[in-house]
């Protein structure tokens, strides 16, 4: 406020937890501004890297603040992305790339939202010089991501400000920070650090305010390791066991699958679904009978194996164990089809299957999902998939709920393990990833198969069951 009203003109950044309440922050310091400025006839203004949903939230959550003071009836809406109070105005914009925004001035306040997320050559080109004849404050609000984003910039050049002229211009309120005034926050964020791992980009950059690097190895040694397990590999199924499949198929080259290149195996994983119980819950309640509807699922309770009932609003966490994989290289599709069908229904009669359909094995997916019903699940690669796919993994393996055979010596684990070491990241502006190996040292067969069964896991529901709770 001090910049603002003495015209200071300072560039300020501020990093908030997600969901810790930098929108409210901002929508409460445009009413204070709205309010100070009614009679002067000046605009503060407010980009978001998207029009919709993100710039129409942040209008619709201003209108309602400035319900919640008594402004009801007062302020005005104008052209849809305008709101007058008195003289003074708000103008929400889109930082989409292909937004027209040249023209506009600002006088009060430039507000950059999700500043990680937009280019810095449309804010340096557009947006910085609307503030230019009033010497207007910027706040660039968002969460970290890496250190080549708008945001992260402006946060280091602040730090650097602040050490020559003690001025402070970054503030930063980590999901730690929030849950000190919000316990119901920090309960739910210390869930999703159980989920996905602490050391899942997500978490790191969503809640802990730490920002990646652009690129490296997908997995650390300490992931690696975590996934190793020590249960026997398998050649058949485990009576009222349940098991998941993961398909990535040989075909053609994909510039999302494996960065252009042919792949040459098909591969199966095939993995035993269960479920944790965080805490034990008991199926009897003493002294009370009444009927419910509970998902029945097999789990570990203190190391002992058992099904176990979860009320309603129990959620709870799925668990892998890998214990056969298949290959096959150098083998069309159509020769396949026979043996795989024998694998998934006849040999571990798969709950569910998720299969490659990119490009040629599409035809692969239809002949599966023709012969085996719904529980076969097309997965089609994209950037946006992948990235959602690789996240996902990432979860699985942080939060140690992946586990592989005990090795065996065999070509497959050998290659697996092998896959796993060379597996690269690539972490891109849009806050999304790829992963794979690269081309010159061999194949992601496994890992990519690996991947769309955690997928598998992610997409079944346990059954609902209903029965009779008994008196102890």
């Amino acid at each position: 406020m001090d910049s603002v009203l003495h015209g200071k003109g300072l560039t300020l950044s501020v990093e908030i937890a997600r969901q810790g309440g930098k929108n409210e922050l901002s929508a409460h310091l445009e009413v204070l501004l709205l309010t100070l400025y009614m009679a002067r006839g000046e605009n503060l203004i407010k980009c978001s890297p998207t029009f919709k949903p993100q710039t129409i939230i942040s209008i619709q959550r201003l209108k309602e603040r400035l319900d919640e003071f008594g402004f009801d009836g007062i302020y005005q809406t104008q052209m849809g992305y305008i709101i007058q109070l008195g003289s003074a105005r708000a103008i929400f914009l889109s930082a989409e790339e292909s937004s027209s925004v040249v023209g506009h001035t600002v006088d009060i306040l430039l507000e950059i939202d999700e500043s990680q997320d937009v280019s810095k050559e449309k804010y340096t080109k557009e947006f910085r010089p609307m503030g230019s004849s009033s010497n207007v404050t910027t706040i660039h609000y968002g969460t970290t991501w890496d250190d080549t984003t708008l945001l992260e910039e402006t946060k280091q050049t602040n730090i650097e400000l602040e050490k020559k002229d003690g001025i402070k211009r970054h503030f930063r309120y980590d999901w730690q920070e929030v849950g000190r005034y919000n316990p119901a926050y920090l309960k739910f964020v210390q869930a999703e650090r159980d989920r996905l791992g602490e050391n899942h980009p997500l978490f790191r950059t969503q809640y802990a305010l730490l920002p990646i690097s652009g690129s490296g190895h997908f997995l650390s040694r300490e992931q690696i390791a975590a996934i190793l397990g020590k249960h026997p590999r398998l050649s058949q199924p485990q009576p009222g066991r349940i098991y998941l499949a993961g398909i990535d198929l040989a075909g053609e080259p994909s510039p999302f699958k494996g960065e252009g290149r042919v792949r040459d195996s098909t591969v199966i994983t095939i993995a035993e679904l269960s479920f944790a119980c965080h805490p034990p819950i008991p199926c009897q309640i003493r002294g009370v009978e009444e009927r419910a509807s509970f998902p029945i699922v097999p789990c570990q309770i203190r190391g002992v194996e058992g099904r176990a009932a979860f009320p309603p609003l129990t959620s709870p966490e799925p668990f892998l164990n890998v214990v056969e994989h298949y290959q096959w290289t150098g083998t069309p599709h159509s020769q396949l089809y026979p043996q795989m069908v024998h694998i998934l229904k006849n040999v571990w009669n798969c709950h569910r299957i998720v299969v490659d359909a990119t490009g040629i094995g599409q035809p692969t997916a239809s002949f599966l999902r023709q012969e085996l019903g719904s529980k076969v699940i097309p997965f089609t690669f994209s950037e946006k998939s992948k990235s959602e796919l690789g996240f996902e993994l990432l979860a699985f393996i942080n939060s140690v709920r992946l586990k592989l055979y005990q090795s065996d010596s065999s070509p497959q684990y050998q290659e697996f393990i092998f896959e796993l070491e060379h597996a690269r990241a690539q972490y891109r502006p849009n806050q999304t990833m790829n992963f794979h190996v690269e081309p010159s040292q061999g194949h992601d067969d496994f890992l990519v198969s690996l991947a769309l069964v955690v997928k598998a896991a992610r997409d079944f529901h346990p059954r609902q069951a209903k029965g009779r709770l008994s008196p102890a």
